[in-house]
């Protein structure tokens, strides 16, 4: 019994960890005689590797796991990984570059290869350093967003809601990444304050010398403007109102619009609205009834709508855009002005408000039920502050942009006739594949995390196998440990699909 002065953990953590896992000490089976308590991993991306958030997590959920073992539970912890699917891409298209390779140079087919090499060799880290600190995780049970019974579980949900009608297809604003090329979700984008410039402008009523002044941080897309609004009670512009003006440079008449989505106190209280690059001048746009135009390319230049302008980048097209204006006596005056920018998470791009055509989930029926198990008590959010959060975003949720233009994901399973476009939707691909083509996008990556409580117990099988025990004995699981970033990307979403596929709640209890 020789006591070494200092505890050397490289060996004693090694000798415990292999011999919980070489005794099989903490998978778990469906037990009838024992109660159960079942957790699962919010699954971190393939790309990861552990911080301090991810460790406080973890060990949270180590210590009930551990303390519910000690008091006679069947415990369940279930680990994972997401593909995540715009990180993951941007990463391998990175390696790609160094080597002077595109991945359109490779094609869809091998570039995917390239992907699933890379995750093989690099993805998974956080995994392995949890193993290394001993988390008491089940790892036989350990899962993949990608695996096969995952990806047809996204593919059955797919189908499923397209054909209940909660799916479809149309033009509305989305985050746009142009560096990547991709609409992206809320969560991949962060705001960095900076200051830019406000510029003045006047918008030229038509018939006369007189004019509205319009401020804006993007005169780049004025032409993309197909009104400028008054608030109905601001007496300023009673005699501009049902007029039109002429917008500058195009020369065009647009008309002066009332509608109550303008502030009188901000700004000069008018407002250029420019639909297709703007969610809330969409959103006027659409009481109205106005044009659409987009203005932008998907790389973020300006396209033929700019006229002369057009192939200019967003910041020189602006630069170019204000001393025109400068010429025409048209700007006023510029103040600097500090506000919010949003950026990706993963490129640095700037975030373009942008008018594309995506696949979305309308949100409003899904949210009801969900809305409910939580004002009832039947999940439990701690601490409750966050009860009012979850309802405000879910009683004005919004539907839910599911497509990305990336390559690595989950490929939409909708299929295109060649010869008539007619549409084919189904969990398999139709029997005469060369006479169809597959949509090109992929689903947003939280489309298969929303069903991560009823993947991780193999709820595929679950249709044709009612004798699933894994699910019916583990699911609807206990306990969730997870960030408050996520209360609405991923926690109200896995509500939702629980109640529609399982017509019960994913999980009792929440700690964020």
């Amino acid at each position: 019994m020789d006591f070494p002065k200092n505890f050397d953990f490289k060996s004693i953590e090694q000798k415990w960890r292999d011999f919980w896992e070489s005794r099989k000490l903490y998978e778990s089976s469906p037990n009838p005689e024992k109660p159960k308590f079942s957790v699962v991993i919010p699954p971190p991306n393939v790309t990861g590797i552990l911080h301090t958030g991810h460790m406080l997590n973890n060990t949270i959920q180590d210590v009930y796991c551990r303390m519910k073992r000690l008091e006679g539970f069947e415990v369940c912890w279930v680990p994972g990984m997401d593909h995540a699917g715009i990180a993951t891409q941007v990463m391998v298209e990175k390696d790609l570059a160094r080597q002077d390779i595109k991945k359109e140079d490779l094609g869809r087919e091998k570039f995917l290869e390239v992907v699933w090499d890379w995750k093989e060799k690099n993805g998974g880290t956080i995994l392995r350093q949890l193993r290394k600190l001993g988390a008491s995780v089940d790892w036989s049970k350990e899962r993949f967003t990608l695996d096969d019974g995952l990806s047809l579980n996204v593919r059955k949900v797919f189908v499923d809601l397209y054909k209940k009608g909660l799916i479809y297809k149309g033009n509305r604003i989305v985050n746009w990444d142009p560096a990547s090329k991709t609409a992206v979700s809320d969560d991949e984008i962060f705001y960095e304050e900076r200051t830019d410039k406000l510029y003045f402008i006047k918008y030229i009523i038509d018939g006369s010398d007189e004019f509205i002044t319009v401020a804006t941080t993007r005169p780049e897309t004025l032409f993309g403007d197909t009104a400028v609004a008054v608030n109905s009670k601001d007496k300023r512009y009673n005699s501009y109102k049902n007029k039109f003006v002429r917008l500058p440079i195009l020369n065009k008449l647009i008309p002066v619009i009332e509608d109550d989505y303008v502030d009188i106190e901000f700004g000069t209280g008018a407002l250029k609205i420019t639909p297709a690059h703007d969610i809330n001048d969409f959103e006027v746009g659409q009481r109205h009834g106005l044009e659409m135009i987009n203005v932008l390319t998907t790389d973020s230049k300006l396209n033929e709508h700019a006229g002369e302008f057009a192939g200019l980048s967003v910041t020189d097209a602006r630069e170019k855009v204000v001393e025109r204006l400068k010429a025409d006596g048209l700007l006023i005056k510029t103040e600097d002005y500090t506000h919010n920018v949003a950026v990706s998470d993963r490129t640095k791009a700037v975030i373009e408000p942008f008018l594309s055509e995506q696949w979305f989930v309308s949100m409003k029926k899904l949210a009801e039920p969900a809305i409910n198990v939580v004002a009832s008590g039947q999940i439990k959010f701690y601490p409750d502050r966050y009860v009012k959060v979850y309802n405000h975003w879910m009683n004005n949720i919004r539907d839910w942009c599911i497509s990305r233009q990336l390559w690595w994901g989950h490929q939409i399973p909708i299929w295109y006739n060649k010869q008539t476009g007619e549409i084919y939707c189904e969990i398999n691909p139709p029997a005469d594949p060369e006479n169809w083509e597959q949509d090109e996008d992929v689903l947003d990556t939280w489309f298969s995390s929303w069903l991560w409580p009823l993947s991780v117990f193999g709820w595929e099988n679950n249709e044709n196998d009612k004798s699933n025990e894994d699910l019916k004995y583990y699911y609807p699981t206990d306990f969730l440990s997870t960030g408050s970033e996520i209360i609405f990307l991923w926690v109200a979403r896995m509500i939702m699909a629980g109640l529609e596929y399982m017509k019960e709640i994913p999980f009792k209890d929440v700690y964020f």
